[in-house]
């Protein structure tokens, strides 16, 4: 028997902004955009063009994704405006994206109230907004605000916003629990009774979190028709949160009563890639990781001392529901060694590094990981600098340049007209090819003086670096006090597009930030093919 076909829509570049304490940069969204593409979701709400500065440059240009259709967020057009003559409905028809997913009200008080409209004018803004969409070529969406709210208020007015949208060529008429208020069974009822108007394989669920039931709810959903499924990863959103794609993609896939009747985008292979996807999302707000995340947290499948630790080590299907590898995850058993090869094989493959399962070097590297993250290193969010700790172990890494001393100076003073300026500079020793070279860099801190006196003149090498670029820079205080043990997160990128991330720890934070540049100049030089010295 064929599978049914159900479609992953995230919202995380858009309903995760309205996270308190979130605020995505214009390199942010794009970096998140092709995590999300890379794990295989169907369509990526990339932000609200016009509404903004980092939105409207984001669908300035065409994004070009291998899975995903990058689609833009906007609502219908107003009321007593033509659709030629509403700016904002212009800056969304003007957008570079795969398809539009238009927000409308769906519940009659709030047309009356908020809108200060008629149902029908309600009715014709959805309609004559739909057309347009779909006379661009682009996949016209509705998100249908407040749906279930509208649907007990006013059943049959909800279900005319529903229909109008799928009459006018919607390709997916949205259902939206806005307010995160209704539960599975009222999910499950209302959805089925929708079906009846509007087909599944045209039909979405939209799901908050305000009871802790949206993943439930979009269960629910789907069980009673919805083929297509919103959410963001690591559930961020308003208030509580939005459906946690991170746990839905799993449970679609690995649980038999629903991997055996639908299927999605994700492949396997991809949903090994999942629990990195959630830590570069945290990595990038700067934030701890929740260990207690379903699939993807550090304690999901661990198992401290005890009868269940003994268990584990001679049956792990006995204490976890699924096998943690599927998800790119990995069991700790608290009380011994006991695994962790297969994640770092696993790593490696992914990264292009050979090496055999009975290679001694593997075990090696895995101390030195676990020792490094005992001391505060996080290597899910710093790809590059794992690769090089990965490399140096089995003995790949040429030795590019030495750093043999770095001294940095900050100085607060009145300038020449008389304005209180602060100035650093960062004098670096280093030696390149048996070259001793001293070089001096001022910036506006101590990090920024270092990294232009490191990078100012690294010899034959130099010709290398000089499209390298940083762009990000984030600080966690790992334990408190002011001997506070520091790491840093240093975001790269040269001009052929390449990004990534480095890492370094101290309870120094100037040789944390230097640690991170050091590995990012090196990463970039074994990326672009410099010779050995």
């Amino acid at each position: 028997m064929s599978k049914e076909r159900l479609y992953l829509f995230d919202t995380t570049l858009r309903d995760g902004v309205q996270t308190i304490g979130v605020d995505f940069s214009l390199e942010d969204k794009l970096l998140i955009a092709e995590t999300l593409d890379a794990l295989g979701v169907d369509y990526i709400e990339g932000g609200y063009p016009g509404a903004n500065p980092v939105d409207t440059a984001l669908f300035e240009n065409k994004r070009l994704y291998k899975n995903a259709k990058f689609t833009a967020f906007g609502m219908t057009k107003r009321a007593g405006r033509s659709v030629s003559n509403d700016p904002g409905f212009q800056d969304l028809l003007n957008a570079e994206c795969d398809a539009i997913c238009l927000v409308a009200k769906t519940w009659d008080y709030h047309v009356r109230v908020a809108l200060g409209i008629s149902n029908e004018e309600n009715l014709d803004a959805i309609s004559q907004s739909i057309r347009a969409i779909g006379e661009t070529d682009r996949e016209p969406l509705l998100d249908c605000e407040h749906f279930f709210d509208g649907y007990k208020a006013d059943k049959e007015y909800a279900l005319a916003c529903a229909k109008a949208a799928y009459d006018e060529g919607a390709r997916w008429v949205v259902l939206c629990d806005t307010n995160g208020g209704t539960l599975p069974t009222e999910i499950e009822d209302i959805v089925s009774d929708v079906a009846k108007v509007v087909p599944g394989d045209h039909l979405g669920i939209h799901t908050h979190n305000d009871t802790e039931n949206a993943v439930a709810n979009t269960l629910a959903g789907i069980r009673a028709g919805a083929r297509q499924v919103q959410g963001t990863l690591n559930g961020l959103g308003e208030r509580c949160g939005n459906a946690n794609l991170t746990s839905i993609i799993p449970t679609l896939m690995l649980k038999p009563e629903l991997a055996d009747r639908f299927e999605i985008g994700v492949t396997p292979a991809q949903l090994r890639n999942l629990t990195h996807a959630s830590r570069v999302l945290d990595e990038i707000l700067n934030r701890a990781p929740d260990r207690h995340a379903p699939y993807v947290g550090e304690s999901a499948f661990a198992t401290k001392a005890g009868i269940h630790a003994s268990a584990i080590l001679k049956d792990p299907a006995t204490y976890e529901h699924i096998d943690p590898e599927l998800v790119g995850n990995q069991r700790r058993v608290l009380v011994s060694n006991q695994g962790g090869k297969s994640n770092i094989l696993g790593e490696l493959e992914r990264l292009g590094i050979k090496a055999s399962k009975d290679d001694p070097r593997l075990d090696t590297l895995l101390a030195e990981v676990k020792s490094r993250e005992a001391t505060g290193y996080a290597y899910e969010g710093a790809d590059a600098s794992f690769e090089l700790l990965a490399r140096r172990t089995l003995g790949n890494v040429p030795r590019f340049f030495e750093v043999d001393s770095f001294r940095v100076m900050v100085e607060r003073r009145h300038n020449a007209v008389g304005e209180l300026v602060t100035i650093s500079e960062a004098t670096v020793k280093v030696h390149v090819n048996g070259e001793s070279m001293l070089s001096v860099g001022e910036g506006n801190g101590p990090i920024n003086a270092l990294d232009t006196a490191l990078r100012k003149d690294l010899g034959k090498y130099q010709a290398f670096i000089e499209d390298l670029e940083l762009v990000d820079y984030k600080v966690r205080i790992l334990t408190g006090g002011s001997d506070a043990v520091t790491r840093v997160l240093v975001e790269s990128r040269d001009r052929a597009g390449a990004r990534w991330f480095t890492v370094g720890v101290s309870p120094n934070i100037v040789d944390a930030s230097f640690e991170a540049l050091l590995d990012s100049i090196n990463y970039k030089l074994i990326r672009d093919g410099a010779p050995a010295p």
